[in-house]
């Protein structure tokens, strides 16, 4: 009997509704500079025509100075994360007791609407109001939450546990192929206004959620041929029950503070929110800092960035392949984590040479975005069905959404003050608040790790006394 493997019907939506959702997510970073041009009146906007008259720049001014609109980018950020933080905790309960295609094609559509009003119709109409943008990245954060849970969630449905490592880090590489593809699309499209790079990413994102609503699968008891027979995997391997067998029993949802309560959620997520804090600031904050440290053009700045993500893709799909191999997770990550830390000393002292700025780019994401994509896809997958459940419970996608959403409080905060440090002690201090936060996540999973490493060393004991 041959190994499940990815249906085609699965594949497509699930893959590209979150590269979709990324690379709109990844659009608002890659134009900061731009939007905090047009904030700014003429004197301090170096990117209006010259024509410009001085009557219509100070009607876009929104604060004083570009240090004001930073500033605020930074507080949006935080907002995003935020109210992002809070509906992850109530998407994930959603996603298991709802179809999960529903909930995932709301999330998608009703963000890239959110995304359109706030980057392209405001630009259109001319309207440029604090109070509507903030409203708006709340409602945007909330929408998106529906999204990352439910997919997980999805892939835990097609795939059993092993080799689980391996496939989640390779498939939650889709969050740093849309940042790629956000990165070049704003790159491409900052010539035009930024508000057309807002306008393709989410008519992309739009038409992503239609493909998801009509042709996702979410679990393999929606395959039935024609026959009425289902296909169902099991431990790796697809197995055949007949139309006239009795159902299975639909597992029952567990509640919220029971899923915290599970072995390892805790520790897990407190690991995730400075991991992620650092993970996100340079998602957000990178173009920005290229441009602004090296003064690179910020076309230029956006397309070194990807190398970030390029080193991302690489370590969450060989740590998850070794996590396998090892069976364990947690000294994976311990290890990773530590280089990372190393990397980040490095690329805070590289010179202004983007050959060398992208080597240790790719290098530092391999060791930052690699735990960050195992811990919220393979790690969450792990304990949302672990034997602690028993199989008659389901908290995939709560536990998704639980490990996620305090992550993502924990990046909130730091977004704020990552551009806080950035305007008082300079970006030298930023790396070193990230070197202190790299450092957290170790801290929090250190009884994991000591465990792990127990067991290891037991099973090793174990094999030599059998020889």
């Amino acid at each position: 009997m041959p190994p499940c493997s990815m249906p085609k019907a699965l594949s497509p939506p699930s893959l590209s509704s979150y590269v979709l959702l990324h690379a709109s997510r990844k659009t608002f970073s890659n134009v900061k500079v731009s939007i905090s041009a047009q904030w700014t009146p003429s004197v301090q906007n170096a990117s209006s025509p010259s024509f410009s008259p001085g009557e219509t720049w100070e009607e876009h001014k929104l604060f004083a100075d570009s240090d004001g609109a930073t500033l605020f980018l930074g507080v949006l950020d935080t907002i995003f994360l935020f109210s992002y933080a809070v509906g992850l905790y109530m998407s994930g309960v959603i996603g298991d007791r709802m179809n999960l295609r529903y909930v995932l094609s709301f999330g998608l559509c009703g963000s890239a609407i959110v995304e359109f009003v706030f980057g392209t119709l405001t630009e259109w109409l001319q309207f440029y109001n604090i109070y509507l943008y903030c409203g708006l990245w709340v409602l945007n954060g909330l929408l998106q939450s529906a999204v990352w849970p439910c997919v997980v969630a999805v892939m835990g449905n097609w795939f059993g546990k092993s080799g689980r490592g391996f496939v989640f880090g390779l498939w939650s590489a889709c969050a740093s192929v849309g940042n790629i593809l956000g990165a070049f699309l704003a790159s491409s499209l900052l010539k035009y206004g930024y508000e057309y790079a807002f306008l393709v990413t989410s008519v992309l994102q739009f038409a992503g959620g239609v493909v998801v609503f009509f042709g996702l699968l979410t679990s393999p008891k929606e395959v039935e041929d024609e026959e009425g027979s289902e296909e169902v995997c099991d431990g790796g391997y697809y197995t055949i029950q007949q139309g006239d067998e009795e159902p299975r029993v639909t597992p029952k949802a567990i509640g919220f503070c029971q899923a915290f309560c599970l072995p390892g959620v805790l520790p897990y997520s407190l690991a995730y929110a400075c991991l992620k804090l650092v993970n996100y600031s340079f998602f957000f904050w990178l173009p920005f800092y290229l441009s602004r440290n090296f003064g690179w053009k910020e076309a230029q700045a956006d397309r070194l960035s990807v190398w970030y993500d390029v080193g991302g893709i690489l370590g969450g799909t060989i740590q998850g392949l070794i996590s396998d191999f090892m069976g364990k997770r947690a000294p994976v990550l311990a290890v990773s984590l530590l280089l990372a830390m190393v990397a980040l000393v490095g690329y805070s002292h590289s010179p202004p040479d983007q050959v060398v700025n992208a080597a240790l780019l790719a290098t530092t994401g391999f060791f930052i975005g690699g735990p960050s994509n195992m811990i919220s896809s393979a790690i969450s997958a792990d304990l949302g069905r672990q034997e602690a459940l028993r199989g008659s419970q389901e908290a995939l996608a709560t536990v998704t959404g639980i490990v996620d959403g305090t992550g993502s409080i924990g990046a909130a905060a730091g977004q704020y003050l990552v551009s806080l440090i950035e305007s008082k002690l300079g970006w030298m201090c930023v790396f070193y608040f990230f070197i202190v936060m790299t450092g957290g996540s170790i801290v929090f999973i250190l009884p994991l790790i000591v465990t792990e490493i127990r067991a290891m060393w037991r099973a090793r004991q174990a094999r030599t006394q059998e020889l």
